[in-house]
């Protein structure tokens, strides 16, 4: 078989592995890390020469894992009435929104995974948001945009949380956090998040669980569907 015949053929896998259907928690940061590594990015990686596009791959897969985790925890909930969303593609534009759940009640919450490095934490200085030293306050205005975005489709409030995967929060007297409020957003550990919801699992929506449900499914369907290819 000749070099042309293995790269056409090798093309063709990583056209596959990157295009064909995927859902469910994380689908489309995955499915961004796969479009990343082109066979070049793969070929540089192994000749170990670094490149921004993996970098960034690798960025993807560790929110992918970020956002699935998130869905493990929230899974039990289901248990108890609740119905859980993931990957959900927002009517226009290119976003996605990484969970919504709909409380027993019918209130509504976007949880949003952050998975950022674990070796600095996360606080509230002189009205902006720092990730250790660096100011991160504009990483949380596409979650605005998002939760904006829901409500009008869904025609309810919906209540934004960011679930913190890895840093630790610190307060406003220097010791650790189990949450903190930025603009209007509550942040939360990861390993808090269902403690969170659970505790307001009784505050009575503005719409039954089973019509948001509805027109959740066929307004913001999955986002690696609405974007295949």
């Amino acid at each position: 078989m000749t070099l042309t015949a293995l790269l056409a053929i090798a093309a063709a896998a990583w056209w596959w592995h990157t295009h064909r259907p995927r859902h469910g928690a994380g689908a489309s940061a995955a499915a961004r890390a796969r479009a990343l590594r082109t066979p070049l990015v793969r070929l540089a990686t192994t000749l170990g020469i670094r490149t921004r596009a993996a970098a960034l791959a690798d960025r993807s897969d560790a929110g992918a894992a970020g956002e699935r985790r998130t869905a493990a925890r929230l899974a039990p909930l289901t248990h108890a009435g609740w119905r859980i969303f993931h990957d959900r593609a927002l009517p226009t534009g290119r976003a996605n929104v990484d969970h919504l759940a709909i409380s027993p009640a019918g209130t509504v919450f976007l949880p949003d995974t952050k998975k950022w490095s674990a070796a600095r934490p996360v606080l509230i200085c002189a009205g902006r948001l720092l990730h250790g030293n660096e100011d991160v306050t504009d990483r949380l205005n596409g979650l605005r945009h998002e939760t904006a975005t829901v409500a009008r489709v869904l025609g309810v409030r919906v209540t934004p949380l960011v679930v913190m995967d890895g840093p630790q929060l610190i307060g406003p007297h220097g010791r650790p956090a189990t949450q903190l409020e930025f603009r209007g957003i509550l942040i939360v550990p990861a390993d808090r998040l269902t403690n969170h919801l659970t505790s307001r699992a009784h505050i009575p929506g503005q719409r039954r669980p089973a019509d948001l449900a509805a027109t959740i499914t066929s307004d913001l369907p999955p986002y690696t569907r609405r974007h295949r290819g």
